[in-house]
């Protein structure tokens, strides 16, 4: 894979976006089958929660998207870290099912999140929310879509607090002028809060410390290709795929708000 040529890679990334919305699609559907239903569930390290379809659902995935790309990598939130990924050119990076907890709850905010990094960067990405049939899909220099149209976030740079999304403690620092403020209603899966940039419905969106590499990658790449950006607090882009795999504060926004929000915190860093 190192030394594929150029438009040999393209020509993989062709098939594997192919692969990668028909692979998506189909554990979405097997997710909405399980959903509200009777599911055995358990906590993972302190207090995430696992059930019976997050397992299901990964087990899907890995089976398709391995068999098909034997020498890609693979990074899951439930599947144990294999260090070869770090040697290999292009790797999956893969949350079964982000929004566990609304999942289970029986909240329709939760998603299927897939992503293909080559190197530390996504080149192809697919976030899936079944219950409310949405399904975004990125590939690198091809822009954004939701359910096969083109999506753009929204312009300018001033914020409309009731259009952003996220830690209620973080937003409220770029609210200058004092007085309380009202965000958007909590929207449980990262990555979906994340895509809701690129689609225009939100102005900005906050992903607090201890994000993870699944979380993030297929949003980022759904982001940027909508013309946003998104990154750490002081505008570095986010790296995926390396040996640590948890990110601190991040922001997504369109491209002029998230200059000016960047420009903000440069000048007011958190503690």
């Amino acid at each position: 894979m190192a030394d594929v040529d150029a438009h040999s890679l393209q020509t993989i990334l062709t098939r594997d976006a192919a692969l990668l919305q028909d692979t998506v699609r189909e554990a979405g559907a097997l997710a909405r089958s399980m959903f509200r239903t009777e599911l055995k569930t358990w906590t993972k390290g302190a207090s995430s929660p696992v059930s019976e379809a997050d397992i299901a659902v990964n087990d899907l995935l890995e089976a398709r998207l391995r068999s098909a790309t034997p020498d890609y990598g693979w990074l899951s939130e439930e599947s144990a870290d294999d260090s070869s990924r770090l040697s290999r050119r292009l790797t999956w990076i893969v949350d079964p099912i982000d929004g566990t907890r609304n999942y289970l709850g029986g909240h329709d905010e939760w998603c299927v999140s897939v992503a293909l990094v080559e190197d530390a960067a996504p080149v192809l990405a697919a976030v899936f929310a079944p219950a409310s049939d949405e399904f975004f899909f990125a590939a690198r220099g091809q822009g954004t879509t939701l359910n096969g149209q083109a999506v753009r976030a929204a312009g300018g740079s001033t914020l409309d607090f009731s259009r952003v999304a996220g830690p209620k403690p973080m937003v409220e620092r770029l609210h200058t002028s004092g007085g309380d403020i009202k965000l958007h209603p909590r929207i449980g899966s990262l990555a979906l809060r994340l895509c809701r940039v690129a689609d225009g419905v939100l102005d900005a969106a906050f992903a607090g410390g201890n994000s993870h590499d699944w979380d993030l990658a297929a949003a980022d790449l759904i982001v940027q290709e909508a013309d946003g950006r998104m990154s750490d607090l002081s505008g570095d882009p986010i790296l995926y795929n390396r040996r640590e795999v948890t990110h601190g504060v991040l922001v997504a926004a369109g491209r002029d708000r998230h200059a000016s929000i960047v420009a903000h915190f440069r000048d007011r860093p958190l503690p």
